[in-house]
């Protein structure tokens, strides 16, 4: 049997394919679909069905077009609703093409459709080998319950104990675990770094698999969650209905400095400027009030917490292979918006008269000097509330950065109360694990009008690197495991 795991980074979002006897199945398929069927193609396999684990709420995926172009069937657990062709599978249900058979297990608690795929290849045995487990069981955590608008927090995670201890538990601690995201995902709490495992590893290591009864487990899991970004609600719904196909995405008309300006200026502003290239190129120079979230993080995932799906965009790019590559992400959380380019980026808006800012950057040395000599400078600590528990700066303040979303659009109670507790007179100074969320934090606070923003060089770690002290989290919540993002 044939098994190929796809891991997209951006999106800390694994899916799988699986093939025998020229026959394959796609689970969890992304946006682009290029990928699978060029896969297919190469391994000599027909792919024949496509399968959700559950409504993805943090990505759009590709499973209508990757269905139009190859004629496979897709298979949707019979909760989810789905309002296109599709086969709805129950607990128990099977598929077997080669000598591969698929069996699906109902598996509700991070949402009321989640199903679990258990995986045999009869050449092995007749006994499943894999679970491909969706966002009911990761790599050290679970998924969070609190994505559906029907059932309470307290509802899906009592479902989701039920799940795991009456059927991801029945399965022998040999059996391998595929989830369908990894460190950073939003989808859980403290994701482990590693993208797969087995039942009895995570029996043991798991904080969420450990002995606990359904209530002492609703509590955990229910308190503290992590902010759920706007987006997610939406995307559901798009995968519910089955987004359009992406096919070739046309080229971006290419706007002028003038064209630019007239469309994010104002408190009205018709667009947003986001500038994707390197952290130290727009710290160096960027466009007033544009919003910087780097390509090379998990920057798909950021635009939708942050930008959402309904502003019109404008990219800053530093060449056209990057600009196609940000706008391609985009459309991989369901932001389509993106209506043209700055013709000869931040260079051109200089050439033609208009001015550009700049960011200043501090090592953690200068920082524990600036402390030292309180000399009036704010902290402010972006990272997840994980991270912030396992260890921060002692004069930090934290806010997670999911929760400068209100700085984005146009000011209002949210933003004000959001900066009631920062004083705009008094330098700011932002980090978070290693530079790459507080350089797009230092961004919308200098958007939000803060005139000295600074980021930490290196962040956290560069903190913890010279020795420097460290406060922890007098009682960590679960949520505050350790915590991977970035």
């Amino acid at each position: 049997m044939y098994f190929q795991p796809f891991y997209l980074t951006c999106l800390a979002h694994a899916s799988y394919m699986l093939g025998s006897e020229g026959i394959a199945a796609v689970v969890d398929p992304q946006r682009d679909v290029d990928i699978y069927i060029d896969e297919a193609k190469q391994k000599g396999l027909r792919i024949a069905y496509i399968i959700e684990t559950h409504l993805h709420a943090d990505f759009v995926s590709g499973h209508r077009e990757l269905a139009e172009r190859t004629g496979a069937t897709i298979c949707f657990g019979a909760k989810a609703g789905a309002k296109f062709d599709h086969r709805a599978m129950h607990d128990g249900d099977k598929i077997s093409f080669g000598r591969c058979v698929l069996e699906f297990l109902e598996t509700p608690g991070h949402t009321p459709e989640s199903m679990c795929i258990l995986v045999t290849d009869l050449e092995k045995g007749n006994s499943p080998w894999a679970a491909l487990t969706g966002d009911t069981l990761f790599i050290g955590d679970v998924g969070r319950p609190d994505l559906s608008p029907d059932y309470t927090s307290q509802q899906l995670a009592g479902m989701l104990y039920d799940s795991l201890h009456n059927k991801l538990f029945k399965l022998a601690d040999d059996v391998q675990v595929f989830p369908a995201h990894g460190a950073g995902s939003l989808c859980g709490r403290s994701i482990g770094s590693e993208r797969s495992s087995t039942i009895g590893k995570e029996k043991q290591f798991n904080y969420a698999l450990q002995s606990m009864n359904r209530d002492e487990f609703i509590q955990m899991l229910t308190e503290a969650l992590p902010e759920r970004p706007a987006y997610f609600s939406r995307d559901a719904e798009i995968n519910r209905a089955g987004a359009e196909a992406l096919e070739v995405l046309s080229p971006l008309p290419a706007l002028t400095p003038e064209q630019v300006e007239k469309l994010i200026s104002g408190a009205t502003a018709e667009a947003i400027l986001l500038d994707t290239r390197p952290s130290t190129e727009f710290f160096a120079g960027h466009v007033p009030g544009s919003v910087h979230i780097a390509l090379s993080g998990q920057y798909a995932a950021w635009a939708g917490a942050l930008v959402g799906l309904d502003r019109s965009v404008i990219i800053v790019a530093e060449d056209p292979e990057r600009l196609d590559e940000s706008r391609l992400r985009l459309t991989r959380v369901g932001i389509e918006k993106v209506i043209g380019y700055l013709s000869g980026g931040v260079e051109a808006w200089q050439r033609s008269g208009r001015p550009v800012t700049q960011l200043a950057q501090i090592s953690a040395g200068e920082l524990r000097n600036l402390l030292t000599a309180d000399e009036g400078v704010q902290l402010v600590d972006v990272r997840r509330g994980a991270e912030w528990d396992s260890g921060h700066v002692a004069q930090a303040r934290h806010i997670s950065l999911n929760q400068f979303a209100s700085l984005v659009g146009p000011n209002g109670e949210t933003a004000r109360k959001f900066l009631a507790g920062l004083d705009p007179t008094r330098p700011v100074v932002v980090h978070c694990q290693s530079g790459y969320r507080s350089a797009i934090a230092a961004s919308l606070l200098e958007r939000a009008g803060f005139p000295t923003v600074v980021n930490l060089t290196g962040g956290f770690e560069a903190w913890r690197a010279l020795k420097l002290p460290v406060a922890l989290q007098e009682a960590p919540t679960p949520e505050r495991g350790a915590a991977h993002a970035k």
